[in-house]
Protein backbone atom coordinates (compact mmCIF):
# COMPACT_ATOMS: atom_id res chain seq x y z
CA UNK A 1 0.00 0.00 0.00
CA UNK A 2 1.38 3.17 -0.74
CA UNK A 3 0.86 6.18 2.14
CA UNK A 4 2.24 9.70 1.26
CA UNK A 5 0.09 11.66 3.95
CA UNK A 6 0.11 10.87 7.84
CA UNK A 7 -1.63 12.13 10.55
CA UNK A 8 0.45 10.98 14.15
CA UNK A 9 0.57 11.53 17.29
CA UNK A 10 3.72 12.32 19.47
CA UNK A 11 4.13 12.07 23.43
CA UNK A 12 8.34 12.93 24.56
CA UNK A 13 9.02 11.39 27.84
CA UNK A 14 8.52 13.17 31.13
CA UNK A 15 10.57 13.61 33.40
CA UNK A 16 11.14 11.20 36.69
CA UNK A 17 10.65 13.16 40.13
CA UNK A 18 13.57 13.81 42.78
CA UNK A 19 13.25 11.92 45.62
CA UNK A 20 13.21 12.37 49.02
CA UNK A 21 15.65 10.62 50.98
CA UNK A 22 17.61 10.72 53.68
CA UNK A 23 21.36 8.81 54.74
CA UNK A 24 21.00 6.40 57.76
CA UNK A 25 23.84 4.58 58.46
CA UNK A 26 25.31 2.87 62.04
CA UNK A 27 26.46 5.65 64.57
CA UNK A 28 25.67 8.64 61.49
CA UNK A 29 22.17 9.30 63.72
CA UNK A 30 22.09 12.68 61.50
CA UNK A 31 23.39 11.60 57.80
CA UNK A 32 21.35 13.92 56.00
CA UNK A 33 19.80 14.03 52.77
CA UNK A 34 20.79 12.15 49.90
CA UNK A 35 18.13 12.31 47.42
CA UNK A 36 19.05 11.64 43.99
CA UNK A 37 17.96 13.65 40.95
CA UNK A 38 14.96 11.99 38.54
CA UNK A 39 16.14 10.96 35.08
CA UNK A 40 15.31 12.76 31.74
CA UNK A 41 12.66 11.63 29.47
CA UNK A 42 12.87 9.91 26.34
CA UNK A 43 13.15 12.34 23.24
CA UNK A 44 11.24 11.77 19.67
CA UNK A 45 13.65 11.60 16.92
CA UNK A 46 13.06 11.29 13.23
CA UNK A 47 16.10 9.54 10.78
CA UNK A 48 15.78 9.93 6.79
CA UNK A 49 16.10 6.29 5.62
CA UNK A 50 16.82 5.89 1.66
CA UNK A 51 15.44 2.20 1.99
CA UNK A 52 11.97 3.59 2.24
CA UNK A 53 9.90 4.76 -0.24
CA UNK A 54 6.09 4.78 1.69
CA UNK A 55 4.88 5.90 4.65
CA UNK A 56 2.72 3.08 5.01
CA UNK A 57 4.55 1.95 8.75
CA UNK A 58 2.63 4.76 10.22
CA UNK A 59 -1.04 4.16 8.35
CA UNK A 60 -1.90 2.09 11.33
CA UNK A 61 0.28 2.70 14.31
CA UNK A 62 -0.92 6.34 14.93
CA UNK A 63 0.69 7.38 18.77
CA UNK A 64 4.59 7.20 19.65
CA UNK A 65 5.15 7.69 23.15
CA UNK A 66 9.02 8.27 24.52
CA UNK A 67 9.59 6.30 27.82
CA UNK A 68 9.65 8.38 30.81
CA UNK A 69 12.64 9.00 32.97
CA UNK A 70 12.69 6.88 36.21
CA UNK A 71 12.52 8.48 39.72
CA UNK A 72 15.63 9.30 41.99
CA UNK A 73 17.18 6.83 44.36
CA UNK A 74 18.60 6.99 47.52
CA UNK A 75 22.14 7.33 48.01
CA UNK A 76 22.13 10.14 45.46
CA UNK A 77 21.30 7.85 42.89
CA UNK A 78 19.82 9.66 39.72
CA UNK A 79 16.93 7.57 38.22
CA UNK A 80 17.70 6.37 34.68
CA UNK A 81 17.04 8.92 31.51
CA UNK A 82 13.77 7.05 29.19
CA UNK A 83 14.74 5.94 26.14
CA UNK A 84 14.41 8.18 22.71
CA UNK A 85 11.90 6.68 19.95
CA UNK A 86 13.50 6.95 16.80
CA UNK A 87 11.10 6.98 13.43
CA UNK A 88 12.55 6.07 10.22
CA UNK A 89 10.83 8.11 7.19
CA UNK A 90 11.66 8.16 3.49
CA UNK A 91 14.07 10.36 2.26
CA UNK A 92 12.23 13.89 1.39
CA UNK A 93 9.76 13.62 3.88
CA UNK A 94 8.28 16.86 5.35
CA UNK A 95 6.68 17.09 8.63
CA UNK A 96 4.50 19.83 9.92
CA UNK A 97 2.63 20.76 12.87
CA UNK A 98 -0.93 20.05 12.10
CA UNK A 99 -2.49 22.71 14.10
CA UNK A 100 -0.84 25.33 12.40
CA UNK A 101 0.54 23.43 9.01
CA UNK A 102 3.77 24.97 9.80
CA UNK A 103 6.99 23.09 7.91
CA UNK A 104 9.15 21.66 11.21
CA UNK A 105 11.79 19.90 9.47
CA UNK A 106 12.43 18.89 5.64
CA UNK A 107 14.40 15.59 5.79
CA UNK A 108 15.79 15.48 2.30
CA UNK A 109 19.01 14.02 2.79
CA UNK A 110 19.43 10.37 3.29
CA UNK A 111 20.40 9.69 7.08
CA UNK A 112 19.55 13.76 8.10
CA UNK A 113 18.51 13.25 11.41
CA UNK A 114 16.60 15.91 13.44
CA UNK A 115 14.95 15.91 17.74
CA UNK A 116 11.52 16.90 17.28
CA UNK A 117 10.33 16.38 20.53
CA UNK A 118 12.62 16.93 23.49
CA UNK A 119 11.91 14.81 26.67
CA UNK A 120 11.33 16.19 29.95
CA UNK A 121 13.60 17.01 32.21
CA UNK A 122 14.11 15.68 35.50
CA UNK A 123 13.31 16.55 39.17
CA UNK A 124 15.70 17.34 41.65
CA UNK A 125 16.28 15.20 45.01
CA UNK A 126 16.03 17.27 48.07
CA UNK A 127 19.64 17.33 48.27
CA UNK A 128 19.61 20.33 46.23
CA UNK A 129 17.71 22.33 48.84
CA UNK A 130 19.98 21.64 52.12
CA UNK A 131 21.00 25.11 53.26
CA UNK A 132 22.89 26.07 56.39
CA UNK A 133 19.60 27.12 57.99
CA UNK A 134 17.15 24.05 56.26
CA UNK A 135 19.13 21.55 56.39
CA UNK A 136 16.90 18.48 56.26
CA UNK A 137 14.51 19.36 53.47
CA UNK A 138 11.51 16.99 53.20
CA UNK A 139 10.86 18.04 49.40
CA UNK A 140 12.13 17.47 46.06
CA UNK A 141 11.04 18.26 42.24
CA UNK A 142 8.96 16.69 40.21
CA UNK A 143 10.09 15.90 36.84
CA UNK A 144 8.99 17.88 33.80
CA UNK A 145 5.74 16.63 31.99
CA UNK A 146 5.16 16.72 28.56
CA UNK A 147 2.56 17.58 25.51
CA UNK A 148 1.23 15.21 23.30
CA UNK A 149 1.66 16.64 19.86
CA UNK A 150 0.04 16.20 16.84
CA UNK A 151 1.92 16.19 13.34
CA UNK A 152 1.64 15.47 9.59
CA UNK A 153 4.06 13.67 7.64
CA UNK A 154 3.93 14.13 3.85
CA UNK A 155 6.32 12.38 1.09
CA UNK A 156 7.68 14.79 -1.28
CA UNK A 157 9.60 12.45 -4.00
CA UNK A 158 13.06 13.44 -4.64
CA UNK A 159 13.42 12.30 -8.43
CA UNK A 160 15.71 14.41 -11.79
CA UNK A 161 12.90 13.83 -13.79
CA UNK A 162 8.66 13.13 -13.46
CA UNK A 163 6.67 12.03 -16.35
CA UNK A 164 3.06 13.79 -16.78
CA UNK A 165 0.54 13.46 -19.39
CA UNK A 166 -3.01 12.36 -19.59
CA UNK A 167 -3.97 8.71 -18.50
CA UNK A 168 -3.23 6.24 -20.75
CA UNK A 169 -0.77 7.87 -23.02
CA UNK A 170 1.67 5.41 -22.01
CA UNK A 171 3.84 6.69 -19.24
CA UNK A 172 4.13 3.87 -17.10
CA UNK A 173 5.28 1.51 -20.25
CA UNK A 174 8.08 4.06 -20.88
CA UNK A 175 8.96 4.17 -17.34
CA UNK A 176 9.34 0.11 -17.49
CA UNK A 177 10.90 0.40 -21.00
CA UNK A 178 14.52 2.59 -19.59
CA UNK A 179 14.45 1.56 -15.73
CA UNK A 180 13.91 -1.46 -14.22
CA UNK A 181 10.64 -0.37 -12.43
CA UNK A 182 7.76 -2.93 -12.86
CA UNK A 183 4.44 -0.71 -12.93
CA UNK A 184 1.22 -1.63 -13.71
CA UNK A 185 0.34 -1.40 -17.41
CA UNK A 186 -2.85 -1.79 -19.12
CA UNK A 187 -5.20 -0.44 -21.64
CA UNK A 188 -7.38 2.26 -19.57
CA UNK A 189 -7.48 4.86 -17.52
CA UNK A 190 -5.65 5.33 -14.16
CA UNK A 191 -3.40 2.26 -14.29
CA UNK A 192 -1.28 3.80 -11.94
CA UNK A 193 -2.63 4.96 -8.47
CA UNK A 194 0.47 6.12 -6.95
CA UNK A 195 4.05 7.35 -8.33
CA UNK A 196 6.23 4.74 -9.13
CA UNK A 197 10.17 5.61 -9.44
CA UNK A 198 12.51 4.28 -11.38
CA UNK A 199 16.64 4.62 -11.95
CA UNK A 200 17.75 4.96 -15.98
CA UNK A 201 21.50 3.66 -16.45
CA UNK A 202 23.13 4.85 -19.60
CA UNK A 203 27.07 4.10 -19.66
CA UNK A 204 28.49 5.39 -16.07
CA UNK A 205 25.57 7.80 -15.91
CA UNK A 206 22.53 7.49 -14.26
CA UNK A 207 18.71 9.50 -13.28
CA UNK A 208 16.03 8.54 -11.26
CA UNK A 209 12.24 9.32 -13.53
CA UNK A 210 9.30 9.67 -11.31
CA UNK A 211 6.21 8.60 -13.18
CA UNK A 212 2.70 9.91 -11.64
CA UNK A 213 -1.08 9.08 -12.23
CA UNK A 214 -2.32 10.70 -14.93
CA UNK A 215 -3.60 14.21 -15.26
CA UNK A 216 -6.77 15.32 -16.51
CA UNK A 217 -8.36 18.92 -16.80
CA UNK A 218 -9.29 20.24 -13.31
CA UNK A 219 -6.85 18.42 -11.62
CA UNK A 220 -5.37 21.29 -10.18
CA UNK A 221 -8.76 21.52 -8.35
CA UNK A 222 -8.95 17.86 -6.69
CA UNK A 223 -10.62 15.99 -9.92
CA UNK A 224 -8.81 12.85 -10.80
CA UNK A 225 -5.59 11.21 -8.93
CA UNK A 226 -3.19 13.29 -9.81
CA UNK A 227 -3.79 16.68 -8.20
CA UNK A 228 -3.44 14.71 -5.32
CA UNK A 229 0.24 13.08 -6.40
CA UNK A 230 1.43 16.60 -7.77
CA UNK A 231 3.42 17.37 -4.87
CA UNK A 232 5.79 14.72 -5.44
CA UNK A 233 7.02 16.09 -8.59
CA UNK A 234 7.59 19.77 -6.47
CA UNK A 235 11.39 18.47 -6.39
CA UNK A 236 11.75 17.54 -9.51
CA UNK A 237 14.52 19.24 -12.04
CA UNK A 238 13.24 17.93 -15.15
CA UNK A 239 9.53 17.95 -16.67
CA UNK A 240 9.35 15.12 -19.01
CA UNK A 241 5.78 15.94 -20.70
CA UNK A 242 3.90 12.39 -22.64
CA UNK A 243 2.19 12.92 -25.35
CA UNK A 244 -0.18 10.33 -27.22
CA UNK A 245 0.96 11.92 -30.92
CA UNK A 246 -0.79 8.34 -32.32
CA UNK A 247 -4.34 10.13 -30.59
CA UNK A 248 -4.97 6.32 -29.80
CA UNK A 249 -8.32 7.65 -27.70
CA UNK A 250 -9.40 10.38 -30.24
CA UNK A 251 -8.04 13.42 -28.55
CA UNK A 252 -5.73 16.33 -30.61
CA UNK A 253 -2.32 15.69 -29.42
CA UNK A 254 -2.07 19.21 -28.91
CA UNK A 255 -4.98 19.97 -26.49
CA UNK A 256 -3.80 17.15 -24.07
CA UNK A 257 -0.74 19.04 -24.18
CA UNK A 258 -2.11 22.50 -23.54
CA UNK A 259 -4.68 21.10 -20.85
CA UNK A 260 -1.85 19.95 -19.00
CA UNK A 261 0.49 22.50 -19.16
CA UNK A 262 -2.86 24.82 -17.61
CA UNK A 263 -3.25 22.20 -14.90
CA UNK A 264 0.25 22.59 -14.13
CA UNK A 265 0.07 26.17 -14.02
CA UNK A 266 -2.93 26.74 -11.82
CA UNK A 267 -1.32 24.29 -9.04
CA UNK A 268 2.34 25.74 -8.86
CA UNK A 269 3.81 28.75 -10.77
CA UNK A 270 7.23 27.23 -9.96
CA UNK A 271 6.41 23.80 -11.43
CA UNK A 272 4.79 25.21 -14.66
CA UNK A 273 8.39 27.04 -15.24
CA UNK A 274 10.59 24.28 -14.58
CA UNK A 275 12.56 22.96 -17.71
CA UNK A 276 10.21 20.39 -20.06
CA UNK A 277 11.17 18.01 -22.98
CA UNK A 278 7.83 16.62 -25.15
CA UNK A 279 8.18 12.75 -25.12
CA UNK A 280 5.79 12.30 -28.50
CA UNK A 281 5.22 9.06 -27.81
CA UNK A 282 3.09 5.68 -29.77
CA UNK A 283 5.05 6.78 -33.15
CA UNK A 284 4.17 3.36 -34.12
CA UNK A 285 0.85 4.57 -34.96
CA UNK A 286 -0.59 5.18 -38.32
CA UNK A 287 -1.31 8.73 -37.55
CA UNK A 288 1.19 9.48 -35.61
CA UNK A 289 4.01 11.45 -37.98
CA UNK A 290 1.09 13.46 -39.40
CA UNK A 291 -0.12 14.70 -36.24
CA UNK A 292 3.63 15.21 -34.95
CA UNK A 293 3.92 17.45 -37.88
CA UNK A 294 0.54 19.43 -37.43
CA UNK A 295 1.60 19.53 -33.18
CA UNK A 296 5.34 21.06 -34.18
CA UNK A 297 3.74 23.87 -36.34
CA UNK A 298 1.01 24.61 -33.91
CA UNK A 299 3.22 25.07 -31.17
CA UNK A 300 5.12 28.39 -30.87
CA UNK A 301 7.29 27.91 -28.13
CA UNK A 302 10.80 26.40 -28.55
CA UNK A 303 10.88 23.23 -26.57
CA UNK A 304 12.83 20.11 -27.73
CA UNK A 305 10.32 17.56 -28.92
CA UNK A 306 11.45 13.25 -28.80
CA UNK A 307 9.76 11.00 -31.40
CA UNK A 308 9.74 7.59 -29.21
CA UNK A 309 7.69 4.75 -28.98
CA UNK A 310 7.33 2.88 -25.84
CA UNK A 311 5.77 -0.64 -27.39
CA UNK A 312 8.39 -0.94 -30.11
CA UNK A 313 11.41 1.25 -28.11
CA UNK A 314 12.01 3.15 -30.83
CA UNK A 315 14.13 6.40 -30.77
CA UNK A 316 14.19 4.91 -26.51
CA UNK A 317 18.15 4.99 -26.76
CA UNK A 318 18.46 8.44 -28.09
CA UNK A 319 15.73 10.15 -25.49
CA UNK A 320 17.67 8.43 -22.50
CA UNK A 321 21.10 10.17 -23.74
CA UNK A 322 19.30 13.82 -24.64
CA UNK A 323 17.80 13.73 -20.82
CA UNK A 324 21.18 12.90 -19.15
CA UNK A 325 22.90 14.96 -21.00
CA UNK A 326 19.90 18.00 -20.30
CA UNK A 327 19.96 16.90 -16.27
CA UNK A 328 23.59 17.79 -16.14
CA UNK A 329 23.21 21.20 -17.06
CA UNK A 330 20.46 21.88 -14.68
CA UNK A 331 20.99 22.71 -10.92
CA UNK A 332 20.94 20.27 -8.23
CA UNK A 333 17.74 20.20 -5.88
CA UNK A 334 17.47 22.20 -3.18
CA UNK A 335 15.81 21.15 0.28
CA UNK A 336 12.55 23.75 1.20
CA UNK A 337 13.34 27.06 2.08
CA UNK A 338 11.28 27.62 5.20
CA UNK A 339 11.43 29.23 8.63
CA UNK A 340 11.34 26.36 10.69
CA UNK A 341 8.59 26.10 13.28
CA UNK A 342 9.22 25.35 16.62
CA UNK A 343 6.73 24.72 20.04
CA UNK A 344 7.29 27.34 22.45
CA UNK A 345 8.65 26.99 25.61
CA UNK A 346 6.49 28.35 28.59
CA UNK A 347 8.42 31.24 29.85
CA UNK A 348 9.28 30.17 33.45
CA UNK A 349 9.41 34.49 34.54
CA UNK A 350 6.00 35.22 33.32
CA UNK A 351 2.69 34.76 34.81
CA UNK A 352 -1.00 36.57 35.02
CA UNK A 353 -3.93 36.99 36.96
CA UNK A 354 -7.25 36.29 36.53
CA UNK A 355 -10.08 37.07 38.99
CA UNK A 356 -13.93 35.67 38.23
CA UNK A 357 -16.59 36.08 41.28
CA UNK A 358 -13.78 36.75 43.57
CA UNK A 359 -11.88 34.18 42.64
CA UNK A 360 -8.21 34.68 41.94
CA UNK A 361 -6.93 32.53 39.40
CA UNK A 362 -2.76 32.54 38.82
CA UNK A 363 -1.16 31.06 35.39
CA UNK A 364 1.57 31.10 33.27
CA UNK A 365 4.89 29.22 33.00
CA UNK A 366 6.00 30.84 36.23
CA UNK A 367 3.56 28.93 37.93
CA UNK A 368 4.02 25.86 36.31
CA UNK A 369 7.73 25.63 37.00
CA UNK A 370 7.22 26.60 40.88
CA UNK A 371 4.34 24.00 41.20
CA UNK A 372 6.43 21.38 40.62
CA UNK A 373 7.97 21.74 43.91
CA UNK A 374 5.24 21.80 45.89
CA UNK A 375 4.20 18.52 47.72
CA UNK A 376 0.99 19.46 49.33
CA UNK A 377 1.32 16.71 52.43
CA UNK A 378 4.33 18.28 53.50
CA UNK A 379 4.47 21.84 55.23
CA UNK A 380 7.92 22.89 54.60
CA UNK A 381 7.52 22.26 50.78
CA UNK A 382 4.39 23.95 50.97
CA UNK A 383 5.93 27.12 52.47
CA UNK A 384 9.28 26.56 50.14
CA UNK A 385 6.36 27.26 47.31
Amino acid sequence: MFTDVEKIYLKAGNGGNGVVSFHTEKYVPNGGPDGGDGGDGGSIVFVADSNMHTLSDYHFQKHFRAENGENGGAKRCSGKCGKDIVLKVPVGTVIKDAETGKIMADLFYADSKIVLLKGGKGGLGNIHFATPTRRAPGFSKLGEVTKERAVILELKTIADCCLVGFPNVGKSTLLSVVSSAKPKIANYHFTTLSPNLGVVKINDDSFTVADIPGLIEGASSGIGLGHDFLRHIERTRLILHVVDMGASEGRNPLNDYKAVRNELKNYSAALYKLPEIILANKMDLPQAEENLKEFKAALKKRIKILPVSGATTKGIKEAVRYIADKIKTLPTPQPLSYEPFYYDEEDKNYFDIKVCDGVYEIYGGLVEELARYVVLSDTESFRYF
